[in-house]
């Protein structure tokens, strides 16, 4: 494989430090060009010493001088500010962009390094949940493939890979039932943030562990999986997989399955969009067969987790509707985590504001823009 100039934007996040430790496995294969951090100026500083990273951009403009102080006299050029991962993204030394910063921040650099016809590695849900047909579109005119990184995403991609264009039936997206998954909902509705953090089998940021505890990260995925593969709401099923060692499956006609399989661990996904078509070894753990005891599957409880009936809502409501939903969960998360609102709170908040935000049938990335900021506010005034 020729070797590979990447970029990582949210280096400092889970994803992006596993997907440094697939670089850190394969020296041989990629080069590292870009990474990007918001806040975690110690930790980017670290990674870029470690790898010798060409280029390194700290969002948080106050935290420019610490680590350009540090990294400049080494020869490594230092950038501030979400314009500057834009202007980077479209380098030539850029093969591959490794999107995963957290939240809807993500979209204007992944859109940056389309028009720039970078392949990407798409790890940041939020793109496709609120813009992903304008994305889709955007991608398609520039002729860019888009391999995801999430762990359901990937294991669709992957088992359609011996689809031979045959037509998808259903797309069965597993899910872990996240830590209250055997709670009561009396129980749930008390649950603290200390509690929904704890979750049995991944081991994530914590913005996305809140959004596996209440579902609404399975809802995004399959908002991701409508605008991934083409495929109808009405065809996309979630099923809860406590175990996590199927990742998702593909139905067909004739009642086939096929199915990926893993250990409950991201640097398979995201190495495999990195290597994509080849797969490398990778040091992790493997599937132990003769240790499975059992495989066990059940429909989720939308009464107890109803942030993903939202989803299917904005799916069935289209235009900017998901775009609402993201914004305003957002806003309920990061107030959870500050104890500001109970559990059950978040898909109320997220549900008004869908009510609310002027719709929009067919927005477009402006509209997109002017839609988050709107839900924000709107998401706010009615916690703070």
């Amino acid at each position: 494989m020729k070797k590979r100039g990447v970029a990582i934007l949210g280096s400092t996040g889970s994803i992006g430090r596993q997907a440094l430790d697939v670089l850190r496995q394969h020296p041989d294969l990629f080069s590292l060009e870009l990474i990007v951090a918001n806040n975690s100026a110690d930790l980017l500083i670290e990674q870029a010493l470690e790898f010798d990273a060409n280029n390194v951009v700290i969002c948080n403009e106050s935290l420019y001088a610490k680590v350009a102080e540090t990294l400049q006299p080494r020869m490594i050029k230092v950038f501030a500010g979400m314009q500057s991962v834009c202007d980077l993204v479209g380098s030539s030394d850029i093969d591959i962009v490794l999107t995963s910063m957290v939240g809807f921040s993500g979209l204007r650099s992944t859109v940056a390094a389309i028009e720039a016809g970078k392949t990407i590695a798409l790890a940041n849900k939020e793109t496709l949940v609120a813009a992903g047909e304008l994305v889709m579109r955007l991608a398609a005119e520039h002729n860019v493939q888009i391999l995801p990184v999430d762990s359901e995403h990937s294991a669709i991609f992957q088992c359609l890979m011996g689809s031979a264009g045959n037509e998808i039936a259903k797309l069965h997206l597993t899910a872990s039932g996240g830590p209250f998954r055997t709670w009561e909902k009396s129980r749930i509705a008390d649950a603290l943030a200390s509690d929904a953090l704890k979750h049995p089998n991944w081991s994530m940021g914590s913005k996305i562990t809140i959004d596996s505890a209440t579902m609404m990260n399975k809802g995004f995925e399959v908002i991701e999986a409508k605008w991934l593969f083409g495929v109808e709401p009405e065809k996309i099923n979630v099923v809860v997989h406590p175990e996590s060692v199927i990742h998702s499956m593909v139905e067909y006609a004739d009642g086939a399955v096929i199915a990926q399989l893993g250990c409950p661990d991201m640097r398979e996904p995201i190495q495999f969009a990195l290597t994509f078509p080849l797969r490398m070894n990778l040091s992790n753990r493997k599937l132990d067969f003769a240790s499975l005891r059992s495989l066990t599957f059940e429909a989720p409880d939308l009464d107890r987790f109803p942030a993903l009936a939202l989803s299917y809502e904005a799916l069935k409501g289209g235009g900017n509707l998901a775009c609402v939903m993201n914004a305003a969960n957002e806003v309920a998360v990061a107030a959870f985590l500050k104890g500001r609102i109970r559990f059950y709170d978040i898909p109320e908040v997220i549900s008004k504001c869908m009510a609310s935000v002027t719709h929009i049938a067919k927005p477009s990335f402006e509209d997109i823009y002017n839609t988050n900021d709107e839900a924000v506010r709107l998401a706010e005034s009615m916690i703070w």
